[in-house]
């Protein structure tokens, strides 16, 4: 448990600090604008693109700066600014498509391009092979052939098999890709999240710390699924909420209430009141 304030807080959005109906509560939000108020930068941290913010921005009240696409994308809310991206190399791209095809050959595959803004309509940010079935609702999406699929960097490589578990697709991919991506998953049903080798959420937390100049042991970070790991083995005081992946929970420090019982609202009301 911190002795003293944080000097950051960073947040998960899905499972974590929204609830099960997707809202930011009002007690939610209410603990988060005391954390503002204070002078502590308070940073989103998430698999989400910045274009999928804006419901979370509209909930909280404010715009804040977020760490996004699993730590690739550095992104600044209030501006509508990419401050900075980490990609997938098309080589890269390229060889994790044969590895899949001849590993998981029913699987399907996407990519996430980054522009310079969050609705930047000169870029088709997710683009998708035909065939290619969404984990959850997402109408965004350009359809092409595989060939261009893989024409241009990306900021995360999506792999799909319906009726999989994630964490069976990882085991399996995980020491076949060695150092070559980064290989996680923020959801069970079937799909893997590729990174830059080496970009995790820990990773885009501490650039963001950097240019905040906050050290990692001030931070306090929430999370709930094993994208969330690294970052919470990183922070000064990881917290993971009660509906978390258990292997999040055994990274954390702290286990708090879930996501729908205003979790990382009780920290944070308990830390701000000492």
């Amino acid at each position: 448990m911190p002795t003293q304030l944080p000097s950051l807080v960073a947040s998960d959005v899905d499972g974590t600090l929204i609830d099960d109906e997707e809202r930011v509560t009002a007690r939610t939000r209410a603990a988060v604008q005391t954390v503002v108020e204070s002078g502590t930068p308070f940073v989103l941290a998430t698999g989400r693109p910045p274009r999928w913010l804006a419901p979370v921005v509209d909930g909280l009240g404010f715009a804040p700066l977020a760490v996004c696409a699993n730590g690739a994308v550095l992104y600044d809310a209030a501006a509508d600014r990419v401050i900075s991206a980490s990609t997938l190399s098309v080589e890269t791209l390229a060889w994790l498509a044969d590895l899949v095809d001849y590993e998981l050959p029913r699987a399907g595959l996407a990519a996430e391009r980054i522009g310079a803004t969050a609705h930047d309509t000169a870029t088709a940010q997710f683009v998708s092979a035909p065939g290619y079935e969404h984990a959850w609702l997402n109408p965004e999406h350009t359809e092409m052939a595989p060939e261009d699929l893989l024409s241009a960097p990306a900021v995360k490589m999506l792999i799909r098999q319906p009726g999989a578990s994630s964490a069976d697709m990882a085991a399996k991919l995980r020491p076949l890709v060695g150092e070559r991506a980064d290989l996680t998953y923020s959801t069970n049903n079937g799909l893997i999240e590729v990174s830059a080798p080496g970009v995790t959420k820990a990773s885009g937390l501490r650039l963001m710390a950097q240019h905040l100049v906050i050290p990692d042991d001030h931070i306090v970070a929430f999370g709930d699924m094993p994208n969330d790991i690294p970052m919470l083995a990183m922070a000064g005081h990881g917290v993971a909420v009660e509906n978390a992946h258990p292997e999040a929970k055994a990274a954390a420090d702290e286990v708090t209430a879930t996501n729908s019982e205003d979790g990382v609202a009780r920290v944070l009301e308990r830390l701000w009141k000492s």
